[in-house]
């Protein structure tokens, strides 16, 4: 199991479009991907799962992977966050 906690620093929270992307870099992976908040976790691949969250600005997410490519689907979604200027 690889985890990393975020702070969210997009305006906007994270909403739809950031939501597809992630989702999208997720699905790129075999291992068990999730996103907690709020002491609710939900599959990083279900874009319904991500939304129903409704994550602000300033909030404290945190990425949990599983399976045999969790260290490269954590570094791929930090990449992700960072680049897209959602997360520090």
């Amino acid at each position: 199991m690889a985890e990393k906690t975020f702070t969210i620093i997009d305006k906007t929270g994270i909403h739809a479009r950031p939501a597809t992307l992630l989702v999208k870099t997720a699905g790129r992976f075999n291992g068990e991907v999730n996103l907690e908040y709020k002491e609710k976790s939900v599959n990083l691949k279900s874009i319904m799962g991500v939304m129903s969250l409704g994550i602000p600005e300033g909030a404290q997410i945190k990425i949990v992977t599983t399976g045999s490519d969790e260290n490269e689907a954590l570094e791929a979604i930090t990449e992700t966050l960072e680049k897209q200027g959602l997360a520090i």
